[in-house]
C-alpha cells in the first residue's frame, strides 16, 4: 500500500530532476531505503519528500538536473519554450517550480524535501516565476 501511494508522486518529482532512464533506479534506491529504515520512514509526516531526497542523493547524475525528455503521449499542452526556460533557471529554483507546479507539492512538502524553509521555497518560486516570465516574454497577471 505504501509504495502504491507514494510511487506515482515520487516518480513524477524525480522525472523533473533526472534523465528518464535513471528514474527507475532512483525509485528502487528510495524504496530499498524505505524498506531497510521502515521503522523511521513510517513515522514521517512526508515520507515521499524524504524518499525524494534519498533518491536524489543516491543517483549518480543528480547534479545534471535535467528535465525529462518529452513523452508525446504524456505531454500536456504547454508553451514549447517552457522546457528551455526551465533549464535556464538555477537548480534550486528549477526544483521548486517543478515540485510546486509540476507535481502539485505544497510549499511545506517542498521545504522538507529540499531541506530549506517554507519561506525559502516561496522566495525561490517567486524569483523563478519572474525569470520564466522574462524568458518567455509574458506579463504577470495582477
Amino acid at each position: 500500500m505504501f509504495v502504491a501511494d507514494v510511487e506515482p508522486g515520487l516518480r513524477r518529482a524525480l522525472s523533473g530532476h533526472l534523465p528518464v532512464d535513471l528514474v527507475p533506479d532512483a525509485l528502487s534506491e528510495a524504496f530499498v531505503y524505505a524498506w531497510v529504515h521502515w521503522v523511521q520512514v513510517r513515522k514521517m509526516e512526508n515520507p515521499g519528500g524524504y524518499l525524494f531526497r534519498v533518491a536524489q542523493s543516491r543517483s549518480r547524475s543528480r547534479r545534471q538536473g535535467l528535465l525529462a525528455g518529452p513523452v508525446p503521449s504524456a505531454m500536456p499542452a504547454v508553451e514549447p519554450a517552457l522546457v528551455t526556460a526551465m533549464r535556464s533557471l538555477p537548480g534550486q529554483q528549477r526544483s521548486v517550480v517543478w515540485l510546486v507546479h509540476g507535481c502539485g507539492w505544497s510549499h511545506r512538502e517542498v521545504a522538507a524535501a529540499l531541506d530549506v524553509s517554507a519561506s525559502a521555497v516561496a522566495t525561490h518560486l517567486s524569483r523563478a516565476l519572474v525569470r520564466l516570465r522574462e524568458h518567455l516574454g509574458v506579463a504577470a497577471h495582477e
